[in-house]
């Protein structure tokens, strides 16, 4: 089959306080994504959230339904995000074919029948990342660059977090249900990202971490304000994040991420920020 998924089950944070690192590592981490000829999907409990990669090189893929969904196709009750993080692909959505270059994004509306990806050039094929969350009503497919998006310049050298913020799939930009994403690029010199970390307890969020060396990583920091934990996480691995736990990172080097949200409300700025002297 094109398509493989994983089912996670939600995990609370009294639980997660005693977690080794390889069960957080299990429970919180996908290393394997972006796999040749397949469609990696991740069904996660934490708003129903899904997170997934394709990577079609010698024949288009078709997302359809899985198990969990229990639909006839996989966006009967949902909305898909799709952010580009390879060479030019396209995405044909009902027979509406959408041409993405690297690090520009489609939003895909509920009731749509057929979504199939495919690459320009399998030699230099295109790497789709996909998030997607349930959907009560049916907004119009729309595709977004970087020139279309929301920009936000936040940070600096002197606190090493200098970064462009692009709010692409967002209220504003995008009518969505309740899916929001974009992406994060720090500048040369700079390490961390969403700083200072915070929190949302009125929705989950999902971290794809990219254009990262390999032979480089980020400390991912996650748990409760005060039960901090650290995972090392790699090129093109994707951190999921429950409400009750903060996110925020610090690289090697620079690097980009992809966020991506779902839950209560479409407020960006709805967080509960911690400074770095509040952690532990």
């Amino acid at each position: 089959m094109s398509i493989d998924y994983e089912n996670r089950y939600a995990i609370g944070q009294n639980e997660a306080k005693n977690f080794d690192t390889k069960q957080l590592r299990e429970n919180f981490l996908s290393e394997d994504l972006f796999q040749q000829d397949k469609i990696k999907l991740v069904y996660t409990h934490y708003e129903r959230y899904i997170v997934g990669g394709v990577v079609p090189i010698n024949a288009a893929l078709e997302l359809s339904a899985i198990d969990p969904l229990k639909a006839k196709n996989f966006l009967d009750r949902r909305e898909l995000g799709i952010i580009n993080i390879g060479e030019q692909g396209i995405v044909s959505v009902d027979g509406e074919e959408f041409v993405l270059n690297n690090k520009e994004a489609l939003y895909v509306g509920a009731g749509n029948k057929t979504v199939i990806f495919s690459s320009v050039n399998k030699n230099s094929p295109a790497r789709f990342y996909l998030n997607s969350a349930p959907a009560h009503k049916s907004y119009p497919n729309k595709k977004v660059t970087r020139e279309d998006a929301n920009v936000l310049e936040l940070g600096s050298l002197e606190t090493s977090n200098e970064r462009s913020i692009y709010q692409l799939i967002i209220n504003g930009v995008v009518e969505t249900c309740q899916l929001q994403m974009g992406m994060t690029c720090l500048k040369p010199g700079s390490v961390w990202n969403t700083m200072p970390a915070h929190q949302h307890d009125r929705r989950m969020e999902a971290y794809l971490y990219f254009d990262l060396a390999e032979d480089q990583a980020v400390s991912h920091f996650m748990g409760e304000p005060k039960e901090t934990r650290v995972m090392w996480v790699g090129n093109e691995q994707a951190m999921i994040s429950p409400a009750w736990s903060i996110h925020s990172g610090a690289g090697t080097s620079n690097y980009s991420f992809i966020w991506g949200m779902a839950g209560e409300n479409l407020d960006y700025d709805d967080m509960d920020k911690y400074m770095p002297n509040e952690l532990r």
